[in-house]
């Protein structure tokens, strides 16, 4: 019953995965190709920016916000809005704050930032409860394909980012109408918001760290080797959110399960988990990568003139995920057993590796020397957690159950 409902929500979260994959590709493609790549490369900038800015602001209050839910159900999600509500007030308070200091860089894109925070709170609530079909239906599909439409409309490069981030605006809305009926409402416990943010604060920072991580390189890139090189950078690597989405569609089903198996000590169930979900995103994401690391110079010809001479950069991101896939989800089950501080260790130590690299790959290197400074965090980010739950629950990404989790009347069963 345990796989059934990862498999159902996990389907689901990759459905939308696949989508938003589309879409984002489509958009750099719609940008690379009707803009110069000085352009393009600026607005790419921007978007990185404020995404790294909303991810620092969120202050990882949805993967509280989602730990607390899923261990309330046993008595009755009792003072729950709460701890929704403890979770959302701060983060959309840094948000607004970082908007107003931020506003000249980011322009409007500073306006929608407690948009993005708000949605991202309260789609990780209707996660919380069980259900993934808002998170699918308004960021996997509505989020994507909106940005996608209103860019494809725009001729002047200075409303790309107008059109990028108005949609953002509606998703938040809609993630709070798809709470109404879930959240059961009763008085605010005293110790609400002291409990969350116990729990959370450690994972804040990281985070925090973590859109730094996801964003920083094309940052570091337009600074070092200029807005071109950014923009040759980002469409080389536009592939990685493949694996990234694919690896969010599974977490976003498995986190509250995971949780409510370590809490109570159950190992075996943590074990099918970790190893049917592993099994899962090696099979839908290394066709992607092998793929593309054969097809690069005729792939990185869709997005125009000058964007070919990326291929080492397409061979080495797509070399990084698939070791980071066979990993499985690791960061996920080290803080789901409760171990946020490790995490924000761990991410810390990938941060730093990266920017070292970052600083001495790129000047002589360009673009390929961030895809290098990259690939060595992402290969501690997940090799250190991997460790880690290895030498405390003697975890593996695979074994038995991965087998089982292939069998085809377990497909059919789920």
């Amino acid at each position: 019953m345990t796989l059934r409902r990862v498999a159902r929500g996990g389907v689901a979260g990759i459905t939308g995965a696949g989508v938003s994959a589309l879409a984002q590709f489509l958009l750099v493609v719609v940008v690379t190709r009707g803009f110069s790549r000085e352009q393009a490369g600026v607005f790419f900038t921007a978007t990185a920016l404020a995404l790294m800015v909303s991810g620092m602001a969120k202050l990882d209050a949805g993967n509280g916000v989602i730990y607390f839910i899923a261990r309330a159900r046993t008595y009755g999600y009792r003072g729950i809005s709460g701890y929704i509500r403890a979770g959302l007030v701060p983060g959309v308070v840094v948000a607004c704050v970082a908007g107003a200091v931020l506003f000249g860089e980011l322009g409007f894109l500073a306006v929608v930032l407690p948009f993005v925070v708000a949605a991202d709170v309260l789609l990780a609530a209707g996660r919380g409860f069980g259900t993934m079909r808002p998170t699918v239906c308004y960021d996997g599909i509505l989020l994507p394909l909106a940005q996608l439409g209103l860019v494809w409309l725009v001729r002047d490069p200075s409303w790309l980012a107008v059109a990028w981030g108005l949609p953002y605006v509606p998703v938040a809305f809609l993630a709070a109408l798809s709470l109404r009926g879930r959240v059961p409402r009763t008085q605010y416990l005293p110790g609400t918001g002291r409990d969350l943010w116990r729990y959370t604060a450690p994972r804040s920072v990281a985070g925090a760290i973590q859109a730094v991580f996801q964003r920083l390189d094309i940052v570091i890139v337009a600074v070092l080797g200029g807005p071109v090189q950014a923009a040759v950078y980002t469409a080389a690597t536009r592939f990685k959110v493949v694996g990234q989405l694919a690896n969010q569609g599974l977490s976003q089903a498995a986190q509250p399960l995971l949780v409510r198996a370590l809490a109570t000590g159950d190992l075996a169930r943590a074990r099918e988990l970790y190893q049917a979900t592993t099994v899962w995103l090696v099979l839908l994401t290394w066709p992607v990568w092998l793929g593309y690391a054969a097809l690069a110079p005729w792939l990185l010809r869709v997005f125009g003139s000058g964007y070919d001479s990326a291929v080492p950069i397409a061979l080495v991101l797509s070399g990084t995920m698939m070791v980071a896939t066979a990993c499985g989800m690791v960061d996920v089950v080290l803080t789901a057993a409760g171990h946020t501080t490790a995490s924000l260790v761990n991410l810390a130590i990938a941060v730093a590796c990266t920017v070292v690299l970052d600083l001495a790959l790129i000047p002589p290197h360009g673009a390929l020397g961030a895809v290098l400074g990259w690939s060595g965090g992402v290969l501690v980010k997940n090799l250190l957690p991997l460790w880690q739950i290895h030498q405390r629950y003697g975890l593996r990404p695979f074994g038995r159950h991965t087998l089982a989790a292939l069998r085809v009347r377990s497909w059919a069963a789920a």
